[in-house]
């Protein structure tokens, strides 16, 4: 029986790689906190990400509710519904509305047309993805958050390491929040981060993360939570960052490997990243176009699950039609966003996914 494969493989360091690296917690008994290894990988991070401010969170989830909440927003946020849940929770949790825009149907970002189109005096902020480590259109949005003097704020859970026209991703909007999930390119296992040029945002997120007690009087600044990241954690960070090139390359020669097979099928559209776009080849998304390709998306998805592989609907449903929100939110009004959620399949990506494995995903596709 043939091994499955899943649409995704965390990559791990070697054993004694991670030994060493977490050797001297048994010497300070230093578990979490900030402490050392913590705080190492919060400066390693700034310098990588070409940050002013890098703010580690046990993930990226909390990451971002607590950016929401530090910003003190109120009212509108408008966003995507092609994210994963993570993006709409965040903004409900913090009492704040979300808007539907709809995406580009080129690279499945949000529409900045689509996006002024839904401003009133109740929005507070924009929120636009970087799906898959594509790019949003970064200047366009920043002139519409400009002009109408809202907050700009990105969940960018899938750029890790991407950088735009030689500009770390990080870099744009008001702060852009980051996963370090063990799906992701780099992981800590379980981690996030936010990243902003704002040290007045970046201290009032670490007062936040830690109950919101600020660490020079001990009082209680803020309405905090527990965000921190432990050490264990920050480690495995620590070691992976060490590999993130390598890992990178890796990916893309998987990538390029699909490119020669699915190019030429048809009915299944693959999307090429801008040449001003540095990749961090996260995700290998295809659309199934199915009058031409003659099976819709759900039909290969169980296809290919038949034969042990495991593809994923990423991202389906759309937020704004998941069961625990009901009718609270318009379902119309994003037609792109729909179709592409109906017809998206990403492909299995991970660094030691093999040739062979690829072509056989492939030829299951091509129905060779």
């Amino acid at each position: 029986m043939r091994e499955k494969i899943y649409v995704t493989k965390p990559f791990l360091p070697s054993k004694e790689e991670y030994m060493e690296q977490i050797s001297s917690m048994w010497e300070n008994h230093m578990l979490t906190n900030a402490g050392n290894i913590h705080n190492e990988l919060e400066l390693k991070l700034r310098e990588y990400l070409g940050t002013e401010e890098c703010v580690l969170s046990v993930n990226g989830h909390m990451a971002l509710e607590m950016l929401l909440q530090a910003m003190k927003l109120k009212g509108e946020v408008i966003t995507t519904p092609f994210t994963f849940a993570s993006t709409t929770h965040a903004i409900v949790r913090n009492g704040l509305i979300p808007v539907f825009a709809d995406i580009n149907e080129e690279d499945y970002t949000i529409d900045p047309e689509s996006v002024e189109k839904l401003i009133t005096d109740r929005t507070c902020a924009i929120l636009p993805v970087h799906v898959y480590g594509n790019v949003c259109n970064v200047e366009r949005l920043q002139h519409i958050a400009d002009k109408y003097h809202l907050k700009l704020i990105y969940d960018a859970a899938h750029a890790f390491g991407v950088a735009y026209r030689g500009r770390p991703i990080g870099c744009y909007g008001d702060a852009s929040v980051f996963s370090f999930h063990a799906t992701k390119a780099f992981h800590t296992v379980e981690g996030g981060a936010v990243v902003t040029k704002d040290h007045i945002l970046g201290d009032t997120i670490r007062h936040m993360r830690n109950f919101g007690i600020c660490q020079d009087n001990g009082e209680c600044m803020e309405i905090g939570t527990n965000g921190k990241m432990s050490e264990f954690h920050a480690a495995m960070g620590l070691c992976n960052l060490k590999h993130i090139n390598e890992i990178t390359e890796k990916r893309k020669l998987v990538v390029e490997r699909y490119y020669s097979h699915l190019d030429k099928v048809k009915g299944i559209r693959t999307h090429k990243a801008d040449m001003q776009i540095q990749q961090n080849y996260a995700y290998f998304p295809i659309i199934i176009e199915r009058e031409k390709y003659g099976e819709c998306r759900d039909e290969l998805c169980q296809r290919l699950q038949d034969e042990g592989i495991f593809a994923r609907k990423y991202f389906y449903p759309l937020t704004k039609k998941l069961a625990c929100y009901g009718n609270d939110f318009s379902r119309d009004g994003t037609p792109v966003a729909d179709y592409i959620s109906a017809s998206v399949l990403a492909l299995p990506l991970y660094a030691d996914l093999s040739f062979q494995d690829v072509d056989r995903i492939c030829n299951i596709i091509s129905r060779k």
